[in-house]
């Protein structure tokens, strides 16, 4: 049931005529447009479609040695930003031998390119798009008393008991929750109420865009990160849907180029915004581009490891829970090996077999990281959740095919219903959609002990989620052959982690 994808791993397609998307999903016909230009042109070089961006690692804590900075120049490289408390420079730079050159340097920890595909990337196949709710759809939802007009839709929310939380707290106007994805638009009427723009950035060149709006996906762009937005915290207040959190904030650090692509020097900088910003929560969605799993053993790969690492480190350190998706292609995590079809995935990819335990899935896989399942409307591991004991943390709702996990009434969708671009609302499905529930949760505890330290926020939720046994055996389309395996306890084990996630625990221990 693995899924093949040539740009991301968590676009997917599931049964029952309807293409859905998890991190990445996709507007249908609309082209990609080139990514942003490099900020500044290669000290050395020709022209600007062979350059490539790169992280320098050096000693944390100071600013990059002058000789250092010397040798990035005299090996062809051009410094965008240097992220000093970390120890991690980006770095344009046409020369093929660049990092090989410069790992050479005294000082220099590591060093790796970030894509394979020259600045700016080239374009691919949009894959995927969100099923936007019809006017017909919306006209005909009946609220309860209390309920915002699209909440009969959302059986996600009594899956992690958020309907009863929202009885007890909406959670706190003082905590945020980041969402670093592909841009919010903090214009919807279910974002807008919520929305810290203080704590908004543009990452994507890796070095932060503070304009005003920067944060916003563009019309050609993914709608994924408003959808995870409004899932986190849509506001309560009589319009569309309601967010597991409804009165906590949510900001925007973008960090995916306009081809969709979620490039290292990004992510470093849309973590080490959260830090600075006093980010309570931060979602993560996506994995880091081009390579699905980073190899120790491989000189670029590592680079790109410990560039994310350190940044994620340091956010937490900060006082920041960073919570992610743990993928849609249904690995097992935890195995010996996994064949990787999809690396890299900016240029052409090929078949590669590694150890996950040694080849790592950034950021979900970095210690510290909340890592999270997806479930459907039954409670079961979704179809193409990842999983594997001692990698999944807790489960949450991220939806599945309604073949093969049916809501209850009123609901009619087994996918996620969210926010999209432009005031819409429509259904969405994968392990991105069950990380913005756990971020949700997570806010909530926040809410409940303002000062609780990231370690005790994360062993709260722990603690408070629900045990959630094995599925054994878990044949979810029936076919009489097991999709998938379950190791572990009810108390822990690799499908459900510590549990499914529970908001009214959140709110009232």
């Amino acid at each position: 049931m693995t899924a093949l994808h040539p740009r991301h791993r968590r676009a997917l397609a599931i049964p029952a005529g309807m293409a859905v998307a998890a991190s990445l999903a996709f507007l249908p016909g609309v082209p990609a447009s080139a990514a942003q230009a490099a900020q500044a042109a290669p000290a050395v070089a020709a022209d600007s479609s062979s350059s490539l961006s790169y992280v320098v690692n050096v000693r944390p804590g100071h600013a990059p040695p002058a000789h250092v900075k010397r040798a990035i120049a005299k090996a062809g490289g051009t410094i965008v930003t240097s992220y000093d408390r970390i120890g991690v420079i980006v770095v344009h730079s046409s020369n093929p031998d660049f990092a090989k050159t410069v790992r050479t340097v005294r000082g220099v920890q590591s060093a790796g390119a970030t894509r394979t595909a020259p600045l700016p990337s080239a374009a691919t196949t949009d894959t995927g798009a969100p099923k936007v709710l019809s006017s017909q759809e919306i006209a005909a939802a009946e609220a309860a008393e209390g309920q915002d007009p699209l909440q009969p839709l959302q059986w996600n929310l009594p899956a992690v008991k958020a309907d009863k939380a929202h009885e007890k707290s909406l959670g706190s106007e003082k905590v945020t929750v980041a969402v670093i994805d592909t841009g919010v638009d903090d214009t919807h009427p279910d974002i807008a109420p919520n929305f810290d723009r203080d704590a908004s950035v543009n990452c994507v060149s890796g070095k932060p865009d503070t304009s005003d709006g920067a944060w916003r996906p563009g019309a050609a762009e993914s709608p994924h990160g408003t959808h995870v937005a409004g899932e986190i915290a849509a506001a309560k207040n009589g319009v569309g849907m309601t967010g597991v959190a409804p009165g906590v904030k949510v900001s925007g650090i973008k960090v995916s180029n306009p081809d969709g692509f979620f490039y290292t020097e990004a992510v470093v900088c849309g973590f080490m915004w959260a830090a600075e910003h006093d980010v309570d929560v931060t979602n993560n969605s996506y994995y880091t581009d081009p390579w699905y799993f980073n190899c120790k053993n491989d000189p670029d790969q590592k680079a790109l490891l410990e560039a994310v690492t350190r940044a994620s480190r340091y956010a937490e350190r900060k006082g920041t829970v960073n919570v992610a998706a743990s993928g849609n292609e249904n690995y097992d995590l935890a195995a010996d090996e996994i064949t990787d079809p999809s690396s890299p995935n900016d240029t052409t990819p090929g078949d590669r077999v590694v150890d996950p335990s040694e080849c790592l899935d950034i950021p979900t896989q970095l210690p510290g990281v909340v890592t999270v399942a997806s479930t459907g409307a039954k409670g079961l591991k979704s179809s193409f959740s990842n999983h594997g004991l001692g990698v999944i943390d807790i489960a949450a709702p991220g939806g599945d095919s309604t073949a093969y996990q049916k809501p209850e009434p009123p609901a009619t969708s087994g996918l996620i219903l969210g926010t999209l671009p432009g005031g819409r609302w429509g259904y969405m499905a994968g392990t991105s959609m069950a990380s913005p529930h756990v971020a949700g949760v997570a806010a909530l505890i926040r809410s409940t002990h303002p000062y609780a330290s990231p370690a005790m926020v994360k062993a709260l939720l722990y603690a408070q989620a629900d045990a959630t046994p094995c599925t054994k055996p878990y044949d979810i389309d029936g076919d009489g052959k097991a999709d998938a395996v379950c190791e572990g306890s009810k108390n822990r084990n690799g499908f459900y982690g510590w549990g499914t996630a529970d908001a009214l625990d959140a709110v009232t221990r």
